[in-house]
């Protein structure tokens, strides 16, 4: 009986098993990840950010664009010109998902990227009793919902991260911008004096003759 229990709870651990991914990508056109999903129906969810270190996105800039492809190279979910969003979706099937970033323009974009395959056991997941099914399945729910808090969490992370680095980088412009005009200003300034002492000698050196 103790043997049985051990087993019961092993193949409860093992259900409750959900895969994460949280990676930074650096996209120069095209870069994908690929994750397997081992059951149909399996919740696929994430996010990413795309981190702006140095370079301004002006309106015309096109974004970011996102593909979730199936294991038949389908594309199930698409997200396009962003630089940064959510994407939640139930696997069709089971195998092998590609997920792609595609950045049409030039400049290398950094793109923090999560994400996490959930899977909600059924009764031929665990072992059959008709009182640890419906605990595996609430337990499961659970760890679902907690863990799309923790994708929050990330999202809202990566986008301080974000702005953290855009207010640097503004900052670091505003103050070579202000050393660059007064730079300017004293060569400006040391000209004009130049400019009057060369006058007043000449005007001097004119009087005398």
């Amino acid at each position: 009986m103790e043997m049985k229990q051990i087993y019961v709870l092993a193949a409860l651990l093992l259900s409750f098993v959900a895969r994460i991914s949280s990676l930074s990508i650096t996209v120069n056109d095209v870069e994908c990840v690929y994750e397997y999903v081992f059951y149909e129906g399996d919740a696929i969810s994430g996010n990413f950010v795309v981190v702006d270190h140095d370079i301004f996105w002006g309106s015309d800039h096109p974004g970011i664009d996102f593909t979730v492809s199936s294991p038949g190279g389908n594309v199930v979910h698409n997200i396009k010109g962003t630089s940064g969003d959510k994407f939640e979706l139930k696997a069709p099937r089971s195998g092998m998902y590609k997920f792609c970033f595609h950045n049409p323009f030039s400049t290398p974009e950094t793109v923090s990227f999560y994400i996490h395959v959930g899977h909600i056991p059924n009764e031929h997941d665990v072992a059959k009793d008709e009182h640890l099914d419906p605990i595996n399945v609430k337990i499961a729910e659970l760890r679902e919902a907690l863990e799309s808090v923790t994708a929050e969490q990330k999202y809202l992370r990566a986008r301080d991260n974000r702005h953290r680095h855009t207010n640097e980088s503004t900052r670091k412009r505003v103050i070579g911008y202000t050393v660059g005009e007064y730079i300017l200003l004293a060569a400006v300034s040391s000209l004009q004096v130049l400019y009057i002492r060369r006058l007043f000698s000449k005007s001097v050196s004119y009087n005398r003759v």
